[in-house]
């Protein structure tokens, strides 16, 4: 029955005609049961789409340390060598300083065991020799200070001979002329006595023969202080040319010691260098030798040798072995899509599920996720690796109530991540899900903006 009017009929037909067939007519229980259940869960669907969703970003990536120096290390060593003895095994715990394997010398230049003695033997000669320059150079500039003094005293005595010369030059000269006077006048009184004895015998022969003897005296007398002159011009002309020699004589001898200092000097250098290059050399051979046992860099675990026989031969720079360092400071490396980077800042909260760690997850309900640990964004890569992503180094997240990184963590575990961003309605992220559209992000973490004030 429709029943369209509002005239109900169907009671006075099951009062007059107590029809069974209608009686019969009811709606199952269980459909009843089912409809219930349907309209609550068409309910709880829409309240659930109105619930808050917390948007996120997810990631892959594995454990690492945080620092390099906590990273995993391969162990190399500085020199060519032979592998002796090999101090540790796999998987042990080692100090910083610890020798793990000893190495032998391979090069030719170094086998000789008495090489360090020999060498210093070398320099304690090459420093004698030095002592030897240095005597050499001082006995040397004691040579020119005295030869500069011999050139004053030389020259001195020189002008002051070239001064006496001068004064005699002029004595004889001065004699010249009083013997010229005195000739002139022998000549006159002789030539007077000859015409008066060859006119009139004024003048008797033995007077006459007396002036013409005055006048050969006075002759010879001239010609002698004339001579004397003619030395004591020359004598004066050799003393200025031996004053002018003294001053050529001193300076080549001076240039001569100062030639034979400058070769000291310079052998005297060349030794130094010499010496330098041995020292060096000694310092080099000392530490090579130290090189022969390679120790472990800092506290740690070996954790794989990649050089194994006795007797094998490693190159200079070679790795011999991997070391784990002791009690690393653990960060997660996690790689993001390019798309997600402008949203991801330092500072912002990331949820962690580690392999091995059994977890139940609700990305979007982070505290309603079970076996997953709080991590911060502490750095974010500047550029992208070969697939496009970009990493993120997660630190462990310090809060009240957050649960601490299991302590058996080991390096290269995978990760899985989602980094929270906003809290939207849970139909909104499905509406974003089903178009392919980036999470928003409608303001930045605390962290980032106080580090963007205090720039």
């Amino acid at each position: 029955m429709l029943n369209l009017s509002k005239q109900s009929v169907s009671k006075r037909v099951n009062e007059q005609f107590e029809l069974h067939s209608l009686n019969t007519l009811h709606t199952p229980r269980s459909a009843v049961v089912l409809k219930r259940w349907l309209m609550a869960i068409v309910v709880i669907l829409l309240m659930v789409l109105f619930l808050p969703w917390q948007q996120n970003v997810t990631g892959k990536g594995d454990i690492s340390a945080f620092t390099p120096k906590d990273r995993p290390q391969n162990i190399q060593n500085i020199i060519s060598g032979r592998i002796e003895k090999w101090l540790v095994k796999e998987g042990d715990l080692v100090q910083q300083g610890d020798t793990l394997l000893v190495i032998s010398e391979t090069k030719d230049d170094y086998f000789d065991p008495n090489l360090p003695a020999r060498l210093q033997d070398q320099l304690t000669a090459k420093k004698a020799g030095l002592d030897s320059y240095q005597a050499k150079i001082v006995a040397l500039e004691q040579q020119i200070v005295a030869l500069e003094q011999n050139q004053k005293f030389s020259l001195q005595k020189a002008k002051n001979k070239v001064k006496q010369g001068v004064l005699k030059v002029t004595s004889d000269s001065t004699d010249v002329i009083a013997e010229q006077v005195q000739f002139n006048i022998a000549q006159t009184r002789y030539d007077r006595g000859e015409d008066q004895y060859k006119n009139g015998g004024l003048v008797s022969l033995s007077e006459f023969e007396s002036r013409k003897l005055k006048l050969q005296e006075t002759r010879a007398k001239l010609v002698s202080t004339q001579n004397k002159l003619a030395i004591s011009r020359q004598e004066l002309t050799n003393a200025q040319i031996e004053l002018n020699s003294i001053g050529a004589e001193y300076a080549e001898k001076i240039a001569k010691a100062q030639s034979d200092k400058s070769s000291a000097l310079s052998s005297l250098a060349a030794g130094q260098y010499e010496i330098s290059q041995l020292s060096n050399k000694i310092t080099n051979v000392d530490i090579r030798r130290n090189q022969y046992y390679i120790k472990a860099p800092q506290e740690g675990y070996v954790v794989r040798a990649l050089k194994a026989g006795i007797g094998e031969t490693i190159k200079e720079g070679e790795s011999i072995c991997t070391l784990q360092p002791f009690a690393p400071e653990m960060a997660v490396e996690l790689y993001v899509k390019a798309m997600d980077v402008p949203l991801i800042t330092e500072g912002r909260e990331v949820r962690l599920q580690f392999e091995g760690w059994p977890s139940l997850v609700f990305s979007g309900w982070p505290s309603t996720s079970v076996g997953t640990f709080g991590g911060v964004v502490k750095v974010i890569d500047r550029i992208d690796n070969a697939k496009g992503e970009y990493r993120l180094l997660v630190i462990p997240k310090i809060h009240k109530g957050e649960q601490d990184w299991p302590k058996q963590l080991r390096m290269g575990s995978g990760v899985a991540g989602w980094v929270m961003l906003d809290d939207v309605p849970v139909w909104y992220e499905i509406w974003r899900q089903l178009n392919a559209f980036p999470p928003t992000l409608k303001q930045e973490p605390e962290g980032a903006l106080n580090h963007k004030k205090a720039k």
